[in-house]
């Protein structure tokens, strides 16, 4: 048996009933044979693959709160350090009802790759609760973040472990973990977190950055295929702060956003997403809460599509799912292929297409940009914030902006040259990667078995 089919059977057998976690693992492992087979001996001597799948630390505590009415609840939190080889654990900080250890592990195994892409010094982790933001006051948020960074303020530090935002954890939730962090600590150590509010240490443009990160990739992804993004309809899932990035940087550059979605469904612009009133009020949308998609449809008169997904619905150059993970499932893809549609898929999301639909557009000749590589721009900006930080600095929005366009560019360089070494061109999966894995096992390997 090869090392890696040995090291896939070990973790099924470990890890097999978390969906999520093996999803990824596999999807990661079989990209690396080409790798992994140039040393293979070696490798599996020192249990190079069994050290790489496996989490450094996982911290599992409870969340004790209390709502407006007096009521107590009891929510579960986690924080997986997966990988430290390259620097600091980083990733972010997620407050869904959908959380599980599962997710969070599949989270913080592809953040470590994501953050090498980077090429900045971070290594990787994920945290979170299953918590449900959703219908809760401002008291009942700041209860909750309080007793949550109660537990994890003992896990985090600027050289240990530099959470940041995600799903249901904005600005403001990170604001209150790191009032209560300082309280606890007694130290105004701000880089303990990334995601802050700018007044107190956070960094201009992190809110955009993750989708105009994403942007650049499909910019510099069209450049090698003779196209440009001005002319071009894209379709996006969500309407976040990454929907909302991708949305201004794409209309800024002349393209237009013709679709998103929500929970409730998807609604359909044919004249695109590309005022300031519409896009602004994609921000609306989010603070409220209400997570309705519908109510954009509702107050610019365009359709709504109650309880459906855009995908191969709507006719569009390039789908752009930047929601959450698994949006994408085989039925969707097939919809896409039936209908003729876009055959580009550019991932922002965390693992937003099941590998049964990723399969299925890699067999039919489909453009896949995985999300490792896409949506780094994310935390590409939560490091320029711990730089900045560290440095007492403040850049300018157009000076991190032009740090995040340098980083992406040499991403999707990195990873079309990984592709093309392990002789797999135009696989940006697997070229993703290969091109993190080769620095993150150099690293893995001065440091010793540890």
């Amino acid at each position: 048996m090869s090392y890696v089919d040995d090291v896939l059977a070990k973790v099924e057998q470990k890890d097999g009933n978390e969906k999520e976690f093996m999803q990824t693992v596999r999807e990661v492992l079989e990209s690396l044979r080409p790798l992994i087979e140039k040393n293979e001996e070696h490798y599996r001597k020192v249990a190079l693959l069994e050290r790489l799948t496996e989490p450094e630390k996982i911290a599992t505590f409870r969340v004790p709160w209390v709502d407006d009415n007096g009521q107590a609840h009891v929510n579960r939190g986690w924080r997986v350090q997966f990988n430290s080889a390259i620097g600091p654990y980083k990733g972010g900080i997620r407050f869904h009802p959908t959380v599980t250890l599962s997710v969070m592990k599949f989270l913080a195994f592809e953040q470590m790759f994501k953050n090498c892409l980077t090429g900045l010094p971070i290594g990787g982790g994920k945290g979170g609760s299953d918590f449900n933001p959703k219908g809760k006051s401002e008291g009942e948020m700041m209860r909750f973040c309080q007793s949550f960074m109660t537990e994890l303020y003992r896990y985090i530090g600027p050289d240990l472990d530099c959470p940041a935002g995600d799903l249901g954890c904005g600005t403001k939730e990170i604001g209150y973990m790191f009032g209560q962090y300082k309280r606890i600590v007694g130290e105004y150590k701000n880089g303990a977190l990334s995601g802050k509010a700018v007044p107190y240490g956070g960094s201009l443009g992190r809110d955009t950055a993750t989708g105009y990160g994403a942007t650049y990739f499909v910019q510099e992804l069209f450049h090698d295929l003779g196209k440009t993004i001005e002319g071009t309809t894209f379709c996006l899932s969500g309407f976040g702060n990454v929907c909302w990035g991708a949305t201004k940087k794409i209309t800024e550059l002349g393209g237009k956003v013709i679709a998103i979605s929500g929970p409730d469904g998807y609604v359909y612009d044919p004249e695109g997403i590309n005022t300031p009133e519409k896009i602004d009020y994609l921000v609306e949308m989010r603070m409220s809460l209400r997570d309705r998609v519908q109510d954009y449809a509702d107050k610019f008169g365009v359709e709504f599509h109650a309880g459906e997904k855009p995908w191969g619905r709507v006719n569009a150059d390039v789908y752009m799912p930047c929601a959450t993970q698994n949006d994408i499932r085989i039925d969707d893809a097939q919809r896409i292929a039936e209908e003729g549609h876009s055959k580009i898929i550019i991932e922002v999301a965390n693992m937003p297409t099941t590998q049964e639909a990723v399969d299925f557009f890699v067999e039919n000749g489909f453009i896949v940009a995985p999300s490792k590589a896409v949506n780094a721009g994310g935390v590409a900006c939560s490091e320029f914030e711990m730089s900045q930080n560290a440095m007492k600095l403040s850049w300018t929005a157009e000076e991190v902006d032009q740090k995040l366009h340098v980083v992406m560019k040499n991403i999707y360089r990195n990873v079309k040259a990984a592709a093309e070494k392990y002789g797999c061109p135009g696989d940006m999966i697997a070229g993703a990667n290969l091109a993190a894995a080769e620095k993150i096992i150099e690293a893995m390997e001065g440091q010793g078995i540890c």
